[in-house]
């Protein structure tokens, strides 16, 4: 999700106006609305003390307006907060371990995520079973989901 609509996303949340937040960000009055609508639009990419900026006044972190990294720890978790928002995805905790699931209510989610994640089960499950070896599974992975058994060679379903 870009950054804008993570912007716009949280001051709704908060029941700030883009005019406040503009204001309270040092813009003038008279711009201070036009500067947030730009941002949140996509028109204009704010910088990195704008965000902290952003982020202090709407009190949240700096990483939950921005693109997550996934290449750091604080990066993985926002991916994780925004499928969950996004997606459905939850987490849940079985024999003290912790675990991401679909909710429970498919009507949170697009159906085909499901299936998605099914058709990655089923090919780590070949992986484990010496079914498929490591290098047919990286594959697998970087050409999906061209290559996909269950997304493409499912037999149409009789209605």
């Amino acid at each position: 999700m870009p950054i804008g609509t993570r912007i716009k996303r949280i001051r709704t949340l908060r029941g700030i106006t883009q005019k406040e937040l503009g204001v309270r960000l040092g813009y003038s009055e008279r711009n201070a609305d036009i500067r947030i609508a730009q941002y949140e639009s996509g028109k204009r990419t704010p910088k990195e003390d704008v965000i902290n900026g952003i982020a202090h006044i709407l009190e949240v972190s700096p990483e939950a307006l921005k693109i997550p990294d996934i290449e750091n720890h604080h990066g993985f978790m926002f991916t994780l907060f925004e499928f969950e928002e996004q997606f459905g995805l939850t987490v849940d905790k079985a024999e003290s371990m912790p675990f991401l699931r679909l909710d429970n209510d498919p009507t949170i989610y697009d159906h085909s995520i499901k299936e998605m994640l099914d058709d990655w089960y089923a090919c780590k499950s070949k992986l484990a079973n010496g079914e498929m070896t490591n290098e047919e599974y990286i594959n697998w992975k970087l050409n999906y989901p061209e290559n996909s058994d269950l997304l493409f060679n499912r037999k149409p379903s009789k209605k």
